[in-house]
């Protein structure tokens, strides 16, 4: 029997899956359980170790692995779990399920949560059959994480009970177990028929699919540096599917950035199911987005959609299942309409049925938010495709550190005075905290220490129990909102801390009217490398993935990961790059700089008529000189990037680069911004850029102590600080250019570092036969020339 097509479900999501029902209710229950849960459990495992003594025929055993394989109707359903402990004494066994709460335990009676009892219960069954019981005890602890009391319920169940219970779980499942089954077997014989959905690969196409394939069967990771054009999408996903059919790997996680990007994976997927293939999708959508009831709470007081949830969402489950393939944005709010169920809920469950899972790196990363429901126990047999993956690395220091800040500290001590005691004395004694690290910043209002901040930590522990308290008796109140955000921003510096290394420093920065005390990940290395566990196999791919080694070290890469280069598809004939020699734009010297750019953009669209878009390292550099260049050249239709642009004005801003026969349009735009990357204007949509500066990130004290950090670890600390970074912003701006085999371009870049050394061997190959430019009527010569 072919193991790879068994149907693979946990104990505690089995339950919980038959047995759910009634209200959805996201009120404050206390979200520290997972924290203090685990906490919980070690101490209550540690103190029952003790307790009991071998030499009394006495054992408590901790965590215990256990599995089971039962076969329903011909189907093989492999069920496993951990159990908390497991108490022998005197020949007898005891399953202990451990859970904490913060309700007062004085109110939890033995019949609490039925899900509980159900979980113990098929952890004891299994137990027991594997060590031919007749007998076994389960045992519920809670535990009140505030009081830190325990309460226990026993029962004792004969095997056969057990059974019967365990029977008819699964029985109750077997419906989901087979329309799993049906569909994989439906979904592999098309995987086996698809063919690859072009007439022919691209020039190194075919190569990285291979690689693909080759690094899933291995379950190796590999890191990949595919220039624009060859297609990454649909040759990481291609073999990936493949991968799947023949039982490699048993679901895709697709990750990107930016929601642009995930759209170019659905549309991967819509060109192979137009050829035959079956295959279910889904695209998460961030909650505030989908939410049917914005500005209420998630719970059946306040929204409709939460009152009874559980009692219809297998029910929309069924439905969807049965009619669709793709779970869109769209599809998935049409159903929850239909049967009137959460809709972001509703996706999240939907992800346990989907083959591909596409959605932002933090669902897999974020060690705050990543699906428990998969990566929990880092044993999935999953492919993770890590598109643009050049945008992780910032990314992944932002996942990996934490900040407090004192100005929400003050505000909520002023607001609890005289309403609560104890809390107004812990907000005192962390705003003195505060105060302290304020003074010991220097002149520039910086601090920064090796060590972690042990001091605040227990400060926040008791903050944290003492709010856990206050927020589930106060939903009403006035300030609630800003109490729970205390509370979640003291819940992640906590989780975080425990992360603390040599790979991380502290730091305090005190701004005018705010005091902010971080802990920063310098080098996530370390924690991506952990994190990429979660999966069997996982592919790092990106345009601009240079240098490789520096990627591939700072994203948790090791010598035993595949490296691979690809050269570009495309005739490099078709792209002119030129660099302007005659301008810095060096910080200090960007106001000489302001009237030459001005007249070297005019140039450039004056030589050949079209579309354009011209990036700036930042917004205050951008917004001086479009406003000089709409002065002098007040005819040129322009469009300029705002800070914090709507999706329609980003769309009414992309559309204009569109209209066939219209006006031609010179966009202004960031370095590093929306639509520095990602977008797709084909053709002459847009036929140049010019990109002003090396891109480098500011100036500023984080991205010092970066740089402080790597010259001490391997002398490349201003390599890995400004320079990698830069550049990688340059050349996703310069790679808008080219999209297809058809479209001919040209990209300019104005300042005289590209010619240094250091940046011109982070050209890609196709930029080999560059133009130095000496002034902005050279530039139009030699666009002229070109063109013709």
């Amino acid at each position: 029997m072919d193991k790879s097509r068994d149907i693979k479900i946990s104990v505690r999501n089995l339950v919980e899956f038959v047995l759910r029902a009634g209200d959805l209710d996201m009120r404050f229950m206390g979200s520290s359980r997972a924290v203090e849960g685990t906490k919980a459990h070690q101490k209550i495992q540690k103190e029952n170790s003790e307790k009991y003594s071998v030499l009394f025929n006495e054992e408590y055993l901790s965590e215990v692995s256990l599995k089971h394989i039962t076969i329903h109707n011909d189907i093989t359903i492999v069920i496993d779990g951990r159990a908390d402990g497991i108490l022998i004494k005197d020949g007898k066994v005891t399953i202990d399920e451990i859970k904490t709460v913060t309700k007062d335990i004085e109110f939890i009676k033995e019949d609490y949560n039925n899900i509980h009892w159900a979980q113990a219960k098929c952890y004891a069954y299994i137990y027991g059959i594997q060590n031919d019981l007749t007998l076994i005890n389960v045992q519920l602890t809670y535990y009140e994480i505030s009081s830190e009391k325990t309460k226990r319920f026993i029962k004792a169940f004969s095997i056969n009970k057990l059974k019967e219970f365990f029977d008819e779980i699964i029985s109750n499942y077997f419906i989901w177990a087979n329309i799993t089954n049906e569909w994989n077997m439906k979904r592999d014989t098309t995987i086996k028929d698809l063919k690859f959905p072009f007439d022919s690969y691209r020039e190194g196409q075919r190569e990285l699919a291979v690689s693909v394939y080759k690094t899933i069967v291995e379950g190796k990771k590999m890191f990949v540096q595919a220039p624009t054009g060859i297609g990454k999408t649909i040759s990481t996903l291609f073999p990936s599917i493949k991968a799947i059919g023949e039982g490699y790997t048993s679901k895709i996680f697709y990750l990107t950035a930016k929601t642009i990007t995930r759209q170019v994976a659905q549309d991967a997927f819509d060109k192979m199911k137009e050829r035959g293939l079956e295959f279910k999708t889904i695209t998460i959508t961030a909650k505030d987005k989908v939410c049917f009831s914005k500005g209420s709470a998630c719970n059946p007081e306040q929204c409709k959609f939460a009152k009874g949830h559980f009692d219809r969402v297998n029910d929309a489950i069924f439905d969807i299942l049965k009619n669709e393939n793709t779970f869109s944005r769209d599809i998935i709010e049409m159903y929850s309409n239909k049967h009137n169920v959460c809709p972001f809920e509703f996706s999240l469950d939907l992800t346990l049925w989907a083959d591909c899972v596409i959605c932002d790196y933090n669902y897999v990363f974020d060690p705050r938010v990543y699906l428990k429901r998969f990566f929990t126990d880092n044993k999935g047999d999953y492919t993770i495709l890590v598109d643009e993956a050049h945008n992780l690395v910032d990314r992944a220091r932002e996942m990996f550190s934490s900040q407090i800040n004192k100005k929400l500290l003050l505000q909520l001590k002023k607001d609890i005075k005289g309403k609560n005691d104890q809390m107004y004395k812990i907000l005192s004694k962390l705003n003195s905290f505060m105060l302290n690290m304020k003074k010991m910043c220097n002149e520039d209002g910086y601090y920064k220490q090796e060590s972690e901040p042990v001091e605040v930590f227990n400060l926040l522990t008791r903050l944290t129990k003492i709010l856990e308290i206050w927020l589930t008796k106060n939903e009403k109140s006035e300030i609630y909102d800003n109490f729970l955000e205390l509370y979640f921003n003291s819940l992640s510096f906590i989780r975080i801390a425990e992360l603390y290394d040599d790979k991380y420093i502290t730091y305090v920065e005190s701004i005018e009217d705010d005091v902010v005390l971080k802990i920063f990940c310098l080098d996530p290395s370390k924690l991506l490398r952990e994190a990429s566990k979660r999966g069997r196999s996982v592919i790092y791919f990106s345009a601009t993935l240079l240098p490789l080694s520096y990627f591939k070290e700072i994203l948790g890469g090791q010598s035993k990961d595949y490296n691979l280069t690809l050269n570009s598809p495309f005739d490099k004939n078709k792209l002119k790059v030129m660099i302007a020699k005659d301008i810095s734009t060096r910080y200090n010297r960007r106001e000489n700089s302001y009237p030459k750019i001005v007249e070297y953009i005019y140039s450039v669209i004056k030589a050949k008529k079209g579309n354009y878009m011209v990036f700036f390292p930042s917004y205050k550099y951008m917004d001086v000189v479009f406003n000089r260049f709409s002065k002098i050249y007040p005819n040129v239709k322009v469009s300029i990037q705002g800070n914090a642009m709507t999706e329609e004005a980003r769309e009414e801003f992309l559309k204009n680069f569109n209209r066939d026969g219209k006006d031609n349009i010179l966009g202004f735009g960031v370095l590093g911004g929306i639509f520095s990357e990602g977008i797709d204007l084909k053709g002459d949509a847009l036929i140049g850029v010019i990109i002003i500066g090396v891109g480098h990130p500011m100036i500023c004290f984080e991205r010092e102590i970066i740089k402080d950090y790597f010259n001490n670890k391997s002398n490349c600390g201003y390599e890995y600080s400004y320079m990698y970074p830069g550049m990688n912003k340059v050349l996703q701006a310069a790679g808008r250019v080219i999209r297809t085999e058809e479209d001919r371009g040209t990209v300019l870049l104005i300042d005289d570092r590209f010619l240094n050394q250091r940046y011109r061997r982070l050209f890609p190959k196709e930029w080999n036969n560059y133009q130095i430019i000496n002034n902005n009527i050279h530039a139009s010569e030699e666009i002229c020339d070109f063109w013709k």
